[in-house]
């Protein structure tokens, strides 16, 4: 079992090696990326040590525990933790996405329910800012436009780690834990506006999708139209005043990115970028994956973004995971940031079906 370790410890033990080496770091790209392949492979590499072990611990116990009962009890606790690291090691071998140590642009957009889908917005968006404070991440929102009576119709957030070399312990990245959110979040509730107190059902749509660099996809500046508007909605000095927003439209595929929250036209077009590139990176991944075997494909990944895929009950204080059958009734809690039950609920899921697949 696990042989294929041994050729994964000796990756790490090159991978070692080249990173003491002071001039490996002059190019600075290729030493993220062997710190990346370090990172997979360093809690592995460290399971795998001790999973070996703790075999060779059990067969030291059972000898003495011919000799003294006393034993026998150390076998049995050799035993148990052996198998947890069995299922560990299991776990850690499963096929990580390639995307999983990106930072995320986040996009919240309201949906069906008018000013009350745009309040559920709001939310949401404090949610996901909560929850990035929580777990040590940075957030700067890039560009929004707010409703009338307050929420917001549309905001996108970048996410990111602090550290920024893309070296995070295995399923810890941004990418790794948020891209089990994109998908329709439903809400049901009392609207601030319903005098009589009723129930209102209303959405938003999540968009999560990992930040790309701009050596994950090559632009033709040819194949971009760039349009300047004047901004509008509430703001500053330059804002109505100025031709400063930017739409750029990438001709070939369609996709479209556009920004008006910076206060120059350069400002808004270096974000329009960085969001289009994102977008271009996501689409190409969703077309290599649509081309890929289904075992390749995660159950939990693959789920259609038109359908929703959580609900917010706030009168019963009830949060609840259609994909996964996750329930718990700490709305107020999730609200304020503590998604890690649920998300960690959707990453069980997603494991279980790659090891599923991998079999």
């Amino acid at each position: 079992m696990f042989e294929a370790v041994e050729d994964l410890i000796g990756e790490h033990a090159d991978l070692e090696t080249k990173l003491a080496d002071p001039s490996v770091h002059a190019d600075q790209a290729n030493a993220r990326k062997l710190n990346k392949r370090y990172a997979e492979l360093t809690p592995i590499v460290g399971t795998y040590r001790a999973w070996k072990q703790t075999g060779e611990d059990i067969v030291t116990a059972r000898e003495f525990a011919a000799d003294d009962p006393d034993f026998a009890a150390e076998v049995k606790d050799l035993t148990a933790q052996r198998d947890e690291l069995t299922e560990k090691l299991r776990l850690l071998l499963v096929p990580r996405d390639p995307s999983d140590d990106k930072d995320v642009l986040l996009e919240i957009k309201a949906g069906a329910g008018g000013d009350e889908s745009a309040l559920f917005a709001g939310d949401l968006l404090r949610m996901y800012l909560r929850y990035a404070e929580r777990v040590g991440w940075k957030t700067e929102i890039i560009d929004s436009t707010e409703s009338d009576q307050g929420g917001y119709k549309d905001v996108q957030v970048a996410v990111k780690t602090k550290g920024g070399n893309g070296a995070t312990e295995p399923g810890q990245g941004v990418w790794a834990r948020m891209k089990y959110e994109g998908g329709v979040h439903r809400v049901q509730r009392v609207p601030a506006t319903e005098s009589a107190g009723r129930i209102h059902t209303s959405a938003a749509g999540v968009l999560v999708t990992p930040e790309a660099e701009e050596v994950d996809v090559e632009i033709n500046m040819n194949d971009l139209r760039i349009d300047v508007y004047r901004s509008s909605g509430p703001g500053g000095q330059s804002v109505n005043t100025t031709d400063s927003a930017v739409r750029i439209t990438h001709v070939p595929t369609g996709v479209v990115a556009s920004c008006q929250n910076e206060k120059s036209q350069l400002q808004n077009k270096e974000q329009a970028m960085r969001i289009l590139r994102s977008r271009l990176l996501a689409a190409a991944q969703e077309a290599a994956e649509q081309e890929a075997a289904d075992a390749r494909r995660s159950q939990v990944r693959t789920v259609d973004r038109s359908e929703k895929i959580r609900t917010y009950n706030f009168p019963e204080n009830r949060i609840s995971d259609h994909r996964v059958g996750f329930k718990a009734y700490n709305l107020d809690q999730v609200l304020d940031g503590d998604l890690d039950a649920m998300i960690q609920a959707c990453v069980d899921a997603d494991s279980a079906a790659k090891l599923a697949a991998a079999q």
